[in-house]
């Protein structure tokens, strides 16, 4: 009985997974700009994939559980600084911000 709600759960999980991470591709393609393309894709990367390796884990046997939390701590560390940088690499660039009535709110006056 606990394999078979088990095995439910873990498919429930996947799927999960696999919806945010669809939505993310679609908020990727349709975004207006880098920036909020950029919170799209770190979201897919964090949400997305966070729910499929709960999923391994829970189908998984013990050694398991200690991967998955090294590996959803490793994403969480590299995807934040990461999205980051590139952001901060692209506001130093100059990238605008993908609409006119956007607000600049650091203080450099660009736009």
């Amino acid at each position: 009985m606990w394999e078979m709600v088990r095995i439910w759960i873990a498919v429930g999980l996947t799927t999960l997974g696999l919806l945010v991470m669809t939505a993310a591709v679609y908020g990727m393609l349709w975004m207006p700009g880098l920036y909020t393309r950029l919170h799209a894709a770190s979201k897919a990367a964090y949400l997305g994939i966070l729910p499929i390796i709960v999923a391994v884990a829970l189908l998984g046997d013990r050694d398991w559980y200690t991967r998955a939390v090294l590996i959803v701590a490793f994403i969480l560390l590299t995807t934040t600084v990461s999205s980051h940088v590139i952001g901060k690499a692209a506001f130093d660039r100059g990238e605008p911000m993908g609409t006119n009535d956007t607000v600049d709110e650091s203080g450099r006056g660009r736009w």
